[in-house]
């Protein structure tokens, strides 16, 4: 065959695999069958290893895996990817109902109610209707790049049936059928099995080998559109449909009504229907389906107000309380812990659950060895919500707190007007040791490779004795090579990675220290006041209480730790080693006038010299409010290059437009560009 004929056949077939793989896996109506399809996928990848430059990035060959891969990138979204607000009763659907009605006057509401997918939570992009990139959710901002392995779930487009650039979400999931199976096969080969299709789900995605993935039959439902170019959509319904118009596997199970009543009628309904369902539920989300109404609900720091989650009650189960444990975290905490004989609940295996503190152990009467009721807090965290004395033998036994610490052996305080024992040992091993795991988190420094059991390794081996260590560690290259399951590419990987972290903003670095009562958004607030690490140590405590965020109790926290030998010599040890002191975001003089002071701004096309993510904070810091799309209500809309839709809407309303060059203007009178 000529490359001419070649390159046609290879059109042809592509677009008919594609198609069978929609009907089969989309609209589950196949036309033909199994040894049909798989004739076609071998014509396919015979014309392509006989012409390897005619392999094309959409090409159906894709989904089998490719080469593994050393770590995942980390993803910016341009949208955020928030959580939605819980409703668990009825009462609080009502609620939120009157709270929208209240926001939107006499305008009329229609909700439109979906099920709630228990996976995985996925963002994925498409540049001129192809697939280049999917992400995790991660934190909401900054999720993990697994576009090879979603490229593996057959129910996700390669190519769109329209040209467009668009930013999807949805959910992967695994079907219960592909689970059970996955799980048979595991148990026939003696390996550990997986807790629910949610973990495994999860599990699968984050595979540095995508031909894992690939084996493990994933599926996907794609619920909202984050980001669109070049076509209109006012509402969620018409959204969804026109995301089925292009090819997405959207969920059929939904509908919109304009009654709150409705709403809570055919949630109703689904209560007796979910276990029917071949995949896995846990609640429903109700939205408001106007996207101008949408944008005129807004958002709170974590969730918008024009949607929330109804969450099923939670499954109930009766064990045995076989045990109390005692753990100490990183702030002197001494926590007990449930220890229960194994039960079935909401489809894991559980073997402990929490117990807060010693009040709520008294509050319950709990004793080793009663039979309990445990239910999954939001289907989440296990907890005992009730004991059954009625069962009681005669040989069970009441439970003591330690008095002294189970980690260094220090006597137990309890502070004023606090419930929990505390370890105020300041050389405690469980305090450091609980001290490093937080700064390493995602949420503090954000050091990929030093989970739980490395840090734990780390540490009882005496590599590490405090967070500045971690810096130190390419000295002792040779010593994590020797250490279990640490190869050359992973000691190579987790070295990079620390060495990375050095770069992380000052509020990351301030979080990270674990000091008493200072939370992320604390962090962030004292970071972009004071600028430096130097000026918040000798800051005094009038000063501290100077910032409306700052109060009494966490400016003396602040002034207690700062004040420690330990912690003065932990930071100049981090300094020394080239962890940054300053704060990177955007910073606003007090007093400064803000130029977007109450007005509402759409950012449309690209920026050449600041992502999405900055542009949208540099406008919240200067008192505006980014919205997503144009409406009356936009006073501002700021173009960059290759605009679109916006444009043109904002251009037929008569808004004020502003190219980039006019915003960084802005920005740079205003002092707010990123160093």
């Amino acid at each position: 065959m000529d490359r001419l004929t070649a390159e046609k056949r290879i059109e042809e077939l592509t677009r008919q695999i594609e198609r069978h793989n929609r009907l089969y896996y989309v609209e589950d109506r196949p036309e033909i069958t199994d040894q049909e399809y798989d004739q076609l996928m071998r014509e396919l990848q015979e014309l392509e290893q006989a012409f390897p430059d005619l392999a094309r990035p959409d090409s159906p060959t894709q989904r089998v895996g490719g080469e593994p891969l050393p770590y995942f990138e980390k993803v910016v979204h341009k949208t955020p990817m928030l959580s939605l607000g819980n409703a668990f009763s009825e009462a609080e659907l009502r609620d939120f109902d009157r709270r929208v009605r209240q926001a939107v006057g006499s305008q009329p509401v229609r909700y439109v109610c979906e099920l709630k997918i228990d996976g995985l939570a996925i963002s994925l992009r498409y540049e001129n209707g192809l697939f280049v990139q999917g992400a995790t959710r991660g934190d909401g901002t900054t999720g993990e790049d697994i576009t090879q392995n979603l490229r593996t779930i057959r129910s996700i487009p390669l190519r769109l049936e329209k040209p467009l650039t668009l930013e999807v979400r949805g959910e992967a999931y695994m079907p219960k059928a592909a689970f059970e199976k996955l799980n048979r096969e595991r148990e026939e080969r003696g390996e550990p099995l997986f807790a629910n299709p949610r973990n495994s789900a999860a599990g699968s995605l984050r595979q540095l080998d995508p031909k894992v993935a690939a084996s493990r039959q994933l599926d996907t439902f794609i619920y909202a559109i984050g980001e669109l170019q070049d076509v209109s959509v006012e509402s969620h319904s018409e959204g969804l449909a026109l995301l089925e118009s292009l090819g997405f596997k959207v969920n059929p199970e939904r509908r919109v009504f304009s009654d709150i009543e409705e709403v809570i009628k055919f949630i109703d309904g689904w209560r007796e229907k979910r276990p029917t369902l071949p995949y896995e539920i846990d609640g429903m989300v109700v939205k408001v389906d106007s996207y101008a109404q949408q944008q005129e609900l807004g958002f709170t720091a974590k969730s918008p107000r024009w949607a929330i989650a109804y969450k099923f009650p939670a499954e109930e189960a009766v064990t045995v309380l076989e045990g109390i444990e005692v753990s100490v975290g990183r702030t002197g905490a001494v926590t007990p812990t449930a220890i229960l004989k194994p039960v079935s609940l909401a489809g894991t295996t559980v073997k402990r659950a929490t117990l807060h503190n010693e009040d709520i152990i008294r509050e319950k009467g709990l004793m080793i060895g009663d039979h309990v009721v445990v239910k999954k807090a939001g289907d989440i965290i296990p907890e005992i919500v009730a004991v059954l004395p009625e069962r009681r033998t005669g040989d069970e036994k009441p439970f003591v707190m330690p008095s002294h610490c189970p980690e260094c052996g220090s006597e137990l305080v309890r502070l004023e007007d606090e419930v929990a024992l505390r370890c105020i040992n300041p050389m405690c091993p469980a305090l450091i040791r609980e001290g490093i795991i937080h700064f390493v988190s995602r949420a503090a420094m954000n050091i990929d490779g030093l989970g739980e059991k490395v840090v734990a390794q780390l540490f009882n081996q005496g590599i590490i004795r405090s967070v500045a260590d971690l810096y130190y560690l390419h000295e002792q290259r040779d010593v994590l090579l020797g250490m279990e399951r640490m190869g050359e590419k992973s000691v190579d990987n987790l070295l990079a990675a620390i060495e990375a972290s050095k770069e992380n903003s000052l509020e990351r670095l301030l979080f990270g220290l674990g000091i008493r009562l200072v939370g992320a958004k604390a962090a962030r607030v004292l970071a972009e006041h004071f600028g430096e690490m130097d000026a918040i140590m000798r800051a005094s405590e009038e000063e501290l209480t100077q910032i409306p965020e700052i109060g009494p109790k966490m400016a003396a926290s602040l002034v207690n730790y700062f004040r420690q030998p330990q912690a003065q010599a932990v930071i100049e040890r981090l300094k020394a080693a080239g962890v940054n002191m300053s704060y990177k975001g955007v910073r606003v003089e007090s007093g400064q006038d803000l130029p977007f002071a109450g007005k509402t701004v759409v950012l449309t096309g690209t920026l050449s010299r600041m992502t999405r993510q900055e542009a949208q904070e540099a406008i919240v810091r200067l008192g505006g409010k980014v919205s997503g799309s144009v409406s009356k209500k936009t006073d501002l809309v700021i173009a960059g290059e290759k605009a679109g839709s916006k444009l043109e809407k904002a251009a037929s309303l008569g808004i004020e437009v502003m190219d980039e060059e006019g915003f960084m203007a802005i920005l740079e009178g205003s002092g707010v560009l990123h160093s």
